[in-house]
């Protein structure tokens, strides 16, 4: 059970990143190279689809941002200034990250190729990581006692859990008329009702849903408009104003509010307080993750192609950050100065970039995205699909079925109809 009355306790994370968009999204993405002419191309010449620079950007830069939180939570008791950083960053971080997680997620439907992939992409994952984590809890803090369990995620694990409930509620909330308001009344009750518990840490998953159900209702227009040059000069002023208000109520306010896995009775506050907080702090966080969006760049940088690495970052820092506080390491004086601060941020920067390198996702790639072709049954629909494109036998069941049927029955009728 966690220690919600403490501020950063030990099973506080942030947020990671989003995972690899659902196949069909078009919106992030630039327009597919077009297909080559019958005269100019060879025929097994396949489209390229090109990824879309800013949301890798975003997910880089937000990614960063979550390593930053990290290095900066043990400083947060001596400094003030540490504090305020602290707290507006978790105000519009994990937002942002579950917005982008949403906007991707918005053609999701429950056909099997889909399904497969958020088994491989997200559920696996967060089975293989959590026993890790759980192992090196046992190693690196002396525990071995620490519980390889399931259902009570451990530190960053619980965005993999969210993340799948949340994609797999996809065809619900683009079903319903009011999918944004439904969702902050969810939000809303969860944070009024301590008896949920930690089974699959619900409380995050419920009152952080309505960022993912935004995002499923954006469209590229949105994000044109977040990146006018007006709303990137006004949001200069807003950043200001956020500093110098989480500076002031930094003493004040226990910033255990910003990572919602707590009921406010949890925290100590009366009912009240979770409404009044979960709408409020909605609010914040939507203000403050479009000033970020403005800022993103949404030209080819150096660190894009780090965009698509960002889980494989985010669920590999948390070793590192985790065994900072195990082994001592912000114990030293030193680096409750000034010059500490500013070299632990720039490690962290440093250490997640690393990460999110492609050799390092070549490297992981087994247990972040395992192709587990040997698990998964193909249906007829996508036997279809595959000799479409190919224009050839299907490459498993070398049968005809009953969509392969549909198909040639569906070709000898327009033959019929051209004579």
């Amino acid at each position: 059970m966690t220690n919600s009355l403490r501020p950063h306790g030990p099973n506080r994370a942030p947020l990671p990143p989003a995972t690899s968009p659902a196949e069909g999204v078009p919106s992030p993405r630039s327009a597919s190279t077009p297909r080559p002419s019958p005269g100019t191309g060879s025929p097994e010449t396949k489209p390229v689809k090109q990824r879309d620079a800013f949301f890798d950007n975003a997910k880089y830069l937000a990614i960063v941002l979550v390593a930053m939180g990290h290095a900066w939570e043990p400083l947060t008791d001596d400094s003030r200034a540490a504090e305020a950083l602290y707290m507006v960053v978790y105000t519009f971080h994990m937002p942002a990250f579950i917005l982008i997680s949403g906007y991707f997620s918005r053609s999701f439907d429950m056909r099997p190729d889909r399904l497969r992939r958020l088994v491989t992409g997200v559920a696996v994952p967060y089975v293989i990581f959590e026993v890790a984590y759980s192992l090196f809890k046992r190693w690196a803090d002396h525990d071995p006692d620490q519980p390889i369990s399931l259902l009570d995620p451990w530190y960053l694990t619980w965005f993999l859990v969210a993340l799948f409930v949340w994609r797999l509620t996809t065809p619900i909330w683009k079903a319903v008329r009011w999918p944004l308001p439904l969702a902050l009344a969810i939000a809303v009750l969860a944070s009024v009702s301590p008896d949920i518990g930690d089974d699959l840490d619900l409380q995050r998953v419920l009152q952080f849903l309505p960022f993912f159900v935004m995002g499923l209702c954006m469209k590229p227009a949105h994000f044109q408009f977040m990146r006018r040059p007006e709303i990137r000069v006004l949001s200069v002023p807003v950043f200001a104003a956020a500093l110098a208000v989480a500076y002031w109520t930094a003493p004040k306010m226990t910033s255990a509010w910003f990572y919602h896995r707590d009921s406010a009775q949890e925290l100590g506050s009366p009912w009240w307080a979770g409404v009044v907080m979960t709408l409020a702090l909605f609010g914040c966080s939507m203000v403050l993750t479009a000033c970020f969006f403005a800022w993103v760049p949404r030209r080819k940088m150096w660190f894009t192609v780090l965009g698509a690495g960002t889980l494989y970052g985010y669920l590999l820092h948390g070793f590192l950050a985790k065994g900072s506080r195990f082994w001592g390491w912000f114990d030293h004086s030193w680096v409750h100065t000034p010059g500490g601060e500013i070299l632990v941020t720039a490690v962290a920067a440093s250490v997640i970039t690393a990460l999110c390198t492609p050799p390092v996702q070549r490297m992981f790639r087994f247990a972040m995205e395992p192709r587990m072709e040997w698990a998964f049954k193909r249906d007829a629909a996508e036997i279809a699909r595959e000799r479409t494109r190919t224009g050839g036998t299907p490459s498993a069941g070398g049968t005809h079925s009953a969509g392969q049927a549909a198909l040639q029955a569906a070709q000898q009728t327009a033959q019929r109809v051209s004579r």
